[in-house]
């Protein structure tokens, strides 16, 4: 017992083998948690964030608490070897602000995500679609900023039923690629007219000239501009 961490003690709860860690002032995931622990309690402690990997040696993990700590990023792989057997995973009351869907690939976990300053964007509305969020815990997922101001203070999903995130930021892309096309248009045919009415304006001038002269070298001018343009 005196390898694990300072707070931590193992025990068997409902026939399943458990380790508790919470409050124990942890601010990283301990290392040597026995292998065979179903249930694992890192809760209120004071973890900043999941690295790649962080519980790759724990095959038979089915609950996870991470709840009150203060995590705000995961890294892609933080979860990996968990896809299998981890049925709940709690990540309330952290610090999350934006996370990438590739950090839960592959999860078939319920996930807690409630309680945290979650930034309300097209990043957000993927990994809502990407993770199965807990029963109940929806409601928690609050938006404490958003790319749009009047969504702040609302809860998520009731703002993702109005409005897609991820087509509005398409849809301005598509505007700045509509508005430089029709820039470039504008000036292919600006430079076509002015093209155009510089050879009338030459044209003119010519005929003008030709008027302009006496009767007998003006119709050799014409005879002769005649055959050029033949």
């Amino acid at each position: 017992a005196a390898a694990f961490p300072k707070g931590c003690y193992p025990s068997e709860e409902e026939g399943l083998k458990t380790f508790r860690c919470s409050n124990a002032q942890l601010t990283e995931v301990p290392r040597d948690i026995p292998n065979d622990t179903n249930k694992l309690y890192l809760d209120s402690n004071r973890i900043p964030f999941l690295p790649r990997d962080a519980f790759r040696d724990l095959p038979l993990l089915l609950e996870l608490d991470l709840s009150h700590n203060a995590i705000a990023s995961v890294e892609s792989g933080a979860f990996r070897g968990l896809a299998e057997h981890l049925y709940f995973l709690d990540l309330s009351s952290n610090r999350l602000v934006s996370v990438s869907k590739d950090a839960f690939s592959n999860l078939k976990a319920k996930v807690n995500l409630s309680n945290n300053p979650w930034l309300c964007d097209c990043r957000l509305q993927e990994l809502i679609r990407t993770v199965d969020l807990a029963a109940g815990s929806s409601g928690g997922i609050v938006c404490h900023s958003s790319t749009q101001e009047e969504h702040v203070g609302k809860a998520f999903l009731q703002v993702i039923a109005n409005t897609d995130f991820c087509n509005v930021y398409k849809k301005t892309t598509d505007i700045a690629m509509l508005v430089t096309m029709f820039g470039w248009f504008a000036m292919v045919i600006s430079y076509l007219v002015y093209y155009v009415r510089q050879n009338q304006e030459d044209a003119r001038r010519h005929l003008e000239y030709l008027k302009s002269l006496p009767s007998k070298q003006r119709r050799s001018e014409e005879s002769s501009t005649i055959s050029t343009v033949v």
